[in-house]
């Protein structure tokens, strides 16, 4: 469309989960629900229209070795926008991606600057790796290079326990999560296991990703602390793969992969009958496809939160936790239409009809 055109959305606008609209327009890249006058070179599509999905944990500029370049970067960007993902809360890269903010056919990025890890217990050329002394300086440094994020390692295997175990000790957590707060910036942790857990929690984290080690004595904790989870469930699928590959070096750590594993939606569903805030996050880059949004609703789903908060998980929900707006009078139109109703049946998400970026119809 040209910066003249108008973009007319009919059908079912789904503006939040029970407020739903006949029509919006598209004016000068903005939202209205007031009809233009005088509009011409109209251009409409019609559907079920949501907000421009989340993927609230995602590494664009990430790959399996580390950082990747420039077009390896675009194409992740452009696998989650075919997707329907038009905001990516990127959970952590050693790329800078800063060159995608002007680009107006790219989803929006909030970037959580590089992962921070304990020394030698992460994947390598993935993180800074510091030692517990330097953890302040370094949340300092990824708090200013971020958009209101910081990525804490919080557990990884220890090679000699051959078991999952907590990266940092208390006071380590404590002092850093205060740093980050103290510079406007939010915290979230990689965690797989339990005995990171209450720490962070109790030092004040605001979010942990994967949070398979959560148990139920854990659960009242982060309820009352109000500490979200993004469960990344796409990922824990690849559980079993990893266990088969470290049996024979590292039996406990294996069997300890394949428990978190097996009661994965137990542990979704508990966080969520509890009301802990949970969102929708695929673990994409590094070593998982781009544009997995929709298997990580529909595995939420399998979890046993219904459709429509599964649904608002990856769109008005999870754009309101993260500061952004969705379909609201004037915000920037980014918006995904969809032959079906996906609060009745999430699978429809798989099937973008029309995908509208900055008010462009780009695919």
């Amino acid at each position: 469309m040209s910066d003249h055109a108008v973009l007319h959305v009919k059908g079912r606008i789904l503006v939040g989960p029970q407020e739903v609209r006949d029509e919006l327009w598209v004016v000068g890249g903005r939202i209205t629900y007031d009809r233009p006058a005088g509009a011409r070179d109209v251009r409409t599509v019609a559907g079920w229209a949501l907000p421009g999905l989340v993927d609230a944990h995602c590494h664009v500029g990430l790959g399996a070795d580390g950082p990747v370049d420039a077009d390896t970067a675009e194409k992740q960007a452009l696998a989650d926008r075919e997707a329907g993902t038009l905001l990516i809360r990127d959970a952590g890269s050693p790329s800078d991606t800063r060159w995608v903010d002007d680009r107006d056919d790219l989803p929006k990025i909030i970037r959580a600057g590089r992962h921070i890890a304990r020394t030698r217990r992460y994947i390598r050329n993935y993180a800074h790796e510091v030692e517990p002394d330097e953890l302040v300086a370094y949340v300092a440094q990824e708090a200013r290079r971020g958009d209101g994020w910081v990525k804490l390692v919080g557990d990884w295997i220890d090679r000699g326990l051959g078991d999952l175990a907590a990266c940092w000790p208390r006071e380590a957590v404590e002092a850093a999560i205060a740093e980050a707060h103290r510079l406007g910036a939010r915290v979230t942790a990689h965690c797989f296991a339990q005995s990171s857990l209450r720490d962070l929690v109790e030092a004040g984290i605001d979010c942990i990703e994967h949070a398979t080690g959560l148990t139920d004595d854990l659960i009242p904790l982060f309820a009352e602390r109000g500490v979200a989870i993004v469960p990344t469930l796409v990922n824990t699928a690849t559980f079993p793969g990893l266990a088969a590959g470290g049996d024979a070096k590292y039996p406990t750590w294996s069997a300890h992969m394949r428990r978190l594993y097996e009661r994965r939606y137990d542990t979704v569903r508990g966080a969520y009958d509890a009301g802990i805030p949970v969102y929708v996050g695929t673990d994409a880059g590094g070593h998982l496809a781009h544009g997995l949004v929709a298997g990580e609703v529909a595995e939420l789903v399998t979890a046993g939160i219904p459709p429509v908060d599964a649904v608002s998980a990856t769109s008005w929900g999870a754009r309101a936790w993260l500061g952004r707006p969705g379909l609201e009078e004037g915000a920037a139109a980014d918006l995904v239409v969809y032959e079906g109703d996906p609060r009745a049946d999430v699978r429809v998400l798989a099937a973008p009809s029309r995908v509208v970026l900055n008010g462009q119809v780009v695919q």
